[in-house]
């Protein structure tokens, strides 16, 4: 994908410093037809995590930069990602200078 930065190692070292590296994807991506109450316990969880992390930035940033269209990354969810990418807000509406 074009939309990747490259295999430049410098463009991934961010991740070493993620509060999320070792609890897996469970958390943060969610199982087939998982909906309504269960979904949003599991989001508002992951969101958590990332609230406290110190490279949230960085990893919304990649998100938005490579369009993840599955998960929670930086403390969004896909859903709210593509709200702020398509909402007309334009870079002004993001929480950080990309």
């Amino acid at each position: 994908m074009s939309r990747l930065p490259g295999r430049a190692e410098h463009h991934w070292l961010w991740q070493e410093g993620a509060a999320c590296r070792e609890l897996g994807s469970r958390l943060f991506f969610h199982p087939a037809g998982e909906r309504g109450p269960d979904r949003a316990r599991r989001d508002a969880a992951a969101k958590e995590v990332c609230a406290l992390c110190p490279v949230q930035r960085d990893c919304l940033r990649h998100a938005l930069k490579a369009e993840e269209a599955f998960g929670v990354w930086g403390g969004l969810t896909e859903r709210e990602r593509r709200r702020l990418i398509g909402g007309g807000h334009g870079r002004s509406a993001l929480p950080f200078t990309a």
